[in-house]
């Protein structure tokens, strides 16, 4: 067993490790906290399907077994206690792109065809593929709904959190493409905006402005309700991770 209980926070980018990473070791000082970078959308890679997803989490904590030695009980249901595992809890962090909207909000643009890219706005997506965006929000709408109901994976306490738009949409009311670099500039300055200072951050990811109120489903129910653009807008429940 490890001294200290190890706190796994799965996230999609470089960039959310990068404007999260000191945040969560300082408050999170007494365990360990390992980020794992998907370097992707875990929702949307290899067109996952809903019945495999936690499976891709569960190949997570077999990889970082294999690298670190974190032990897991492969045995244990999503109902029972992981006392005897090395990890405290599951944090993922997640986009939501936009998927829940209605197929209405998704142009086709001819802008969006040289580079076969996706632009978001705050009422409506404008894609290269009207179709093969509206089959992406499907595919990604129906996993996140999944996850958001899962508690435990080997017993171990599961949650998924998401921003909306997307992070930088969050962390700093931009909506537009940005480059890796842009995102790695962007991400650096607000760790540094808020090193020692957990209190601050959690003041602005709690504030209202940006903040779902409710409990952890409704929040998921807000940023998942048909015929809204919710999941476009500026939206997180991150917050619920401090409380």
């Amino acid at each position: 067993m490890a001294e200290k209980k190890v706190v796994l926070v799965v996230v999609e980018g470089q960039s959310d490790k990068a404007a999260f990473g000191t945040i969560f070791e300082e408050y999170f000082e007494n365990d360990q906290v390992q980020f794992y970078v998907v370097k992707g959308d875990i929702t949307t890679q290899d067109y996952i399907e809903i019945d495999q997803i936690v499976k891709k989490i569960n190949d997570i904590l077999v990889m970082l077994k294999s690298r670190y030695g974190y032990s897991f009980d492969v045995d244990s249901t999503d109902s029972e206690d992981a006392a005897t595992s090395d990890y405290l809890r599951i944090i993922h962090i997640t986009d939501t792109d936009g998927v829940f909207v209605p197929e209405t909000l998704v142009q086709e643009s001819e802008v969006c065809k040289e580079d076969k890219k996706v632009l978001y706005f705050a009422d409506h997506i404008e894609s290269y593929s009207w179709q093969s965006t509206v089959e992406r929000n499907r595919r990604k709408s129906q996993v996140l709904i999944k996850l958001s109901k899962v508690n435990r994976i080997h017993g171990i306490p599961y949650k998924i959190y998401y921003n909306s738009c997307n992070l930088e949409h969050v962390l700093f009311d931009i909506l537009d493409q940005l480059t890796g670099e842009e995102k790695m500039e962007l991400a650096d300055a607000f760790a540094e905006k808020y090193e020692g200072n957990v209190d601050e951050f959690i003041r602005f990811i709690s504030n209202p402005d940006i903040a779902v109120q409710g409990n952890f489903q409704q929040t998921w129910k807000y940023i998942y309700r048909s015929n809204t653009a919710n999941s476009l807008q500026r939206h997180t429940n991150m917050h619920l991770i401090f409380e």
